[in-house]
């Protein structure tokens, strides 16, 4: 069907809107970034003199070294734990029809609805009642809470799309039920299972208000490293942190959907 001049003016008005708003999005970013760049001590737009002094001083800085190597820690065992909780409730949501299972997804789902700073307020409450210390295991806990229901709507997502018709397949050439699961259930999966882990150890590395109630000065994260950064010092380090941050995450998703191709994952395609 050919295309009409009206049909073309909307096409290009519609880039042209979707350009500008990307624009607006990452204007803030632009400014941090030529910020970070600034010589002074004093955190100013535009920077008069150019230097590189504050990406030095981000690897410098103690505090941000533990505080990543910290969130490192928590965002590896509570994705991965999270992983294989989370594949666990998708596959029987998915699979099996039985009483309470509204509820049972609700509630996998409901911290998408409660703040985090309400979770981990009330994580640090409970754990006070019952005497548990604010250790590194309370944290991966609460991360585990926060990253669940990204995890268990990307499996889900894929076990939708998934073609049982294969499983058929191989229990009828005489596959054992493991086999089955190994080889043929699993190996589909991976995308959805490896974009749930992404999408999860990011949302972990990256969580702030929750953890701030839990963390101590043996535990702290990055993101609480950097708020009590902030609270002391004015300068552009962590403009250059930010900097680094926003740069890390997006490699990671680009990656991501290179290999995984996320559109499908996320049924967006």
């Amino acid at each position: 069907m050919k295309r009409t001049p009206l049909d073309h003016l909307l096409d290009w008005s519609g880039r042209i809107l979707v350009a500008l708003i990307l624009g607006f999005v990452l204007l803030p970013f632009v400014v941090v970034l030529i910020a970070s760049f600034n010589h002074s001590s004093i955190l100013s737009f535009p920077p008069q003199d150019w230097s590189l002094r504050w990406y030095a001083r981000v690897f410098e800085y103690d505090d941000f070294a533990d505080g990543a190597k910290n969130s490192l820690v928590i965002a590896a065992f509570g994705s991965t734990l999270a992983l294989i909780a989370g594949t666990g409730f998708a596959y029987v949501l998915n699979r099996y029809e039985f009483r309470g299972k509204a509820t049972l997804h609700a509630v996998l789902m409901s911290s998408l609805v409660i703040p985090n700073f309400t979770i981990g307020l009330g994580l640090l409450i409970l754990a006070a009642s019952v005497s548990i210390p604010r250790s590194m295991g309370l944290l991966v806990f609460l991360h585990i809470t926060i990253v669940l229901p990204f995890v268990v709507r990307s499996v889900y997502v894929s076990l939708q799309n998934f073609e049982r018709q294969l499983e058929a397949a191989a229990e009828s050439l005489g596959a054992a039920p493991r086999r089955v699961l190994l080889t043929v259930t699993l190996p589909l999966l991976l995308p959805g299972l490896a974009a749930g882990w992404l999408f999860a150890a990011i949302l972990s590395f990256n969580e702030f208000t929750a953890s701030l109630f839990l963390v101590n000065q043996r535990t702290q994260t990055l993101p609480v490293a950097m708020y009590n950064y902030v609270r002391e010092y004015a300068d552009p380090t962590l403009a250059a942190l930010s900097v680094l941050y926003v740069v890390a995450v997006a490699a990671m998703l680009i990656l991501a959907h290179v290999i995984f191709r996320l559109e499908k994952v996320l049924n967006v395609d």
